[in-house]
């Protein structure tokens, strides 16, 4: 019988952006938005919880190595991230909304493409403030 465990790595990014949709006018991002949507955006220090699920390996005793978890996380989240304007400096971001729900589906899908094991990804949480995160389990 194998043991279905999950394995959690932490990580803090710093970023900028402003809450602002292409699909809505100016007023209506004022109005969805509010401050959040300033010309001059605003950041976060996020912090994110990237979570993969299996059973544990016999001959390692692991789900995953957590080296392997760690250098994902850097080479999907922190180089592509960290310290950047969001909306300006990062693709995805051009025509969505850079909310933090479609944050972290693009961080599920750039882990999915550095972890070496990408179907035990099972969940991306981000704490976007003190009171406010939002967690994401795939499609």
């Amino acid at each position: 019988m194998s043991h279905i465990v999950e394995l959690t790595r932490r990580l803090q990014f710093s970023a900028c952006h402003r809450l602002n949709s292409t699909y809505l006018s100016a007023e209506e991002n004022v109005k969805v938005y509010g401050k959040c949507n300033h010309i001059n955006g605003h950041g976060h220090n996020y912090e994110v919880e990237v979570t993969v699920r299996g059973p544990v390996d016999k001959r390692t005793g692991m789900v995953m190595n957590i080296q392997d978890l760690s250098v994902a996380m850097k080479k999907a989240i922190m180089d592509e991230l960290d310290h950047k304007n969001l909306d300006k400096d990062v693709q995805y971001f051009k025509d969505t909304a850079s909310t933090t729900e479609n944050l972290a589906i693009y961080i599920w899908k750039r882990m999915e493409q550095f972890l070496p094991c990408p179907h035990l990804l099972y969940e991306v949480k981000i704490k976007e403030t003190e009171n406010n995160f939002v967690s994401y389990k795939g499609a």
